[in-house]
């Protein structure tokens, strides 16, 4: 595998701190992708809501829950799994095609989830189902799945760290991923410092609409004044983000 280019601690504590929404808005100005892609669709949803964003470098798996694994143990694969994850820089992010279609049982529950986080990953995402949510939802450990099952049913891991297609995109070992109650996006790694660093000045700009929106002012021309400023700030940052890639 190739080398994964990362970003510093610091800035990401900064895209932790910082909703998906924004990401996805300061990942266009770079123009690097098309608006419509690179982040997941409505089959992937946030199990806990509530949790701050989810930020990690993904560690990918594809899995089986519908028939019995060749051997006949359940949740074969896990310790393969867990011996791959020092490829992967931390921190990480689970992230699992479920290959049963519709699936068949949980791709994770609280066990699976104590010991992904004990192994430094800090949330899951499967195009699968999950289970045991209050548990895993008292580890403090975001998770994104297509729905809610009871049964584990004959769970196996097929292959790891390998491209897996979840919510409509390709995730590749390494990706950059940014989630919350909002959804999940990648942040393409060559451009994710750039991205936290310019966050900040991004919502600095919002802010000229939304703190003239607080005033309760009906007046028209102050709403435009305020949004001409904002477009002004929004402009000057997207040429910084094209000027970085040259």
């Amino acid at each position: 595998m190739n080398s994964i280019q990362t970003i510093s601690a610091q800035e990401l504590e900064i895209l932790k701190r910082v909703d998906t929404p924004t990401i996805c808005n300061v990942i266009e100005l770079f123009e690097v992708r098309l608006r419509n892609t690179g982040y997941m669709d409505t089959r992937i949803q946030a199990c806990f809501p509530e949790m701050p964003p989810m930020v990690g470098y993904a560690t990918t798996a594809t899995l089986c829950t519908s028939v019995l694994p060749r051997g006949g143990e359940l949740y074969a694969g896990m310790d393969g799994q867990l011996a791959t994850f020092d490829s992967i820089p931390e921190p990480r992010v689970v992230v699992f095609q479920d290959l049963d279609v519709p699936s068949a049982a949980a791709t994770f529950g609280e066990v699976m989830c104590m010991t992904y986080q004990t192994f430094g990953c800090t949330g899951l995402i499967t195009s699968g189902i999950g289970r045991d949510l209050d548990q895993v939802r008292g580890i403090d450990f975001p998770a994104f799945t297509n729905g809610t099952i009871c049964s584990h049913g004959y769970h196996h891991i097929i292959d790891v760290n390998v491209a897996v297609h979840v919510g409509g995109i390709v995730v590749y070992p390494g990706d950059l991923l940014h989630g919350d109650c909002n959804g999940v996006t990648t942040i393409p790694n060559h451009i994710a410092g750039q991205v936290a660093r310019i966050c900040e000045e991004y919502l600095e700009a919002e802010g000229y609409v939304l703190d003239f929106v607080k005033t309760g002012k009906r007046n028209l021309k102050g709403w435009e004044d305020a949004r001409a400023a904002c477009g002004k700030k929004i402009d000057e940052l997207r040429e910084r983000a094209l000027k970085s890639l040259k």
